[in-house]
Parts: C-alpha cells; sequence; structure tokens
C-alpha cells in the first residue's frame, strides 16, 4: 500500500482505540456511578457541563462540517469519478479521496466528542433518578 493510505489507515485506527477507551470509560463511570453519593455524581456531572460547554462550538463545527461534506459527496456524479478513472486525471481523483479521508476523519471526531455527550447524559440521568428516588423514599416516610 501507499504511504498515503498506511498513514490514513494508522490515523483511523489510532482514533478508533481512542473511542473503544472512552466507551470503556464510560462503562465503568456507569457502573461506579451507582456506588457514588448524589454530590459526588452532581460535582462530576457539573464538571463535565463545563467542559461541554466549552467544546459546543467544537461539536457544532464537526457537525456542519460533516453536514456539508455529505451535501457534497451527494452532489459528485457517479459518471463523473468513472470519466476521471478512465481519463486518468490522478489530481481530480487524489482530491476526492482526500476529501473521502477527510470525511472519515470528521465522522471520527464527531464520534469522539458524542462521547463525551453520552457520559454526561448517563451521568444526568442516574442523578435524576437518585432525584425521584429520593423524593419517593422521602414522600413515603
Amino acid at each position: 500500500m501507499s504511504t498515503t493510505i498506511d498513514n490514513f489507515t494508522k490515523q483511523l485506527h489510532d482514533n478508533l482505540e481512542a473511542i473503544e477507551d472512552r466507551a470503556k470509560l464510560l462503562k465503568e463511570s456507569v457502573q461506579s456511578a451507582t456506588k457514588n453519593t448524589e454530590v459526588e455524581l452532581q460535582s462530576k456531572l457539573d464538571g463535565m457541563k463545563t467542559n461541554l460547554a466549552a467544546k459546543k462550538q467544537e461539536f457544532e463545527r464537526y457537525r456542519a462540517k460533516l453536514q456539508t461534506q455529505f451535501e457534497e459527496t451527494e452532489s459528485e456524479v457517479k459518471s463523473n469519478v468513472e470519466e476521471w478513472k478512465t481519463s486518468r486525471e490522478v489530481k481530480k481523483l487524489e482530491h476526492r479521496a482526500d476529501k473521502a479521508e477527510d470525511y472519515a476523519n470528521t465522522t471520527i471526531l464527531f464520534a469522539m466528542a458524542t462521547m463525551e455527550e453520552a457520559e454526561a447524559a448517563t451521568l444526568k440521568a442516574i442523578c435524576t433518578r437518585l432525584d425521584a428516588t429520593t423524593a419517593a423514599g422521602t414522600t413515603h416516610k
């Protein structure tokens, strides 16, 4: 394989490993959440909310970029690609490959960012369930 493909697949592999690691942390966080006090959970959730607020622009940039890339891909006419292959228009094909690699990278980065949102949403769900459980226990006494 070419160096370009090797570099792309290595970066993709590294990013997928990062997502896998993040998913494992999320799983551990969910499993340990029930052992934490409500105050500890709320403190962790507050920290995550601050972090997510700081990254909101980054998330929006990924979303917008994905939308633009998707629309560009949809508008690319397959017959043009076949024509480029036949006439060996390497620059156009390389540009197309660059755009496809960029799209793949953006989707992976978006998935990584979404994992953070998922963790915060999970902690919020646990906190709100604890609120309901606490209120139910208080009203039954």
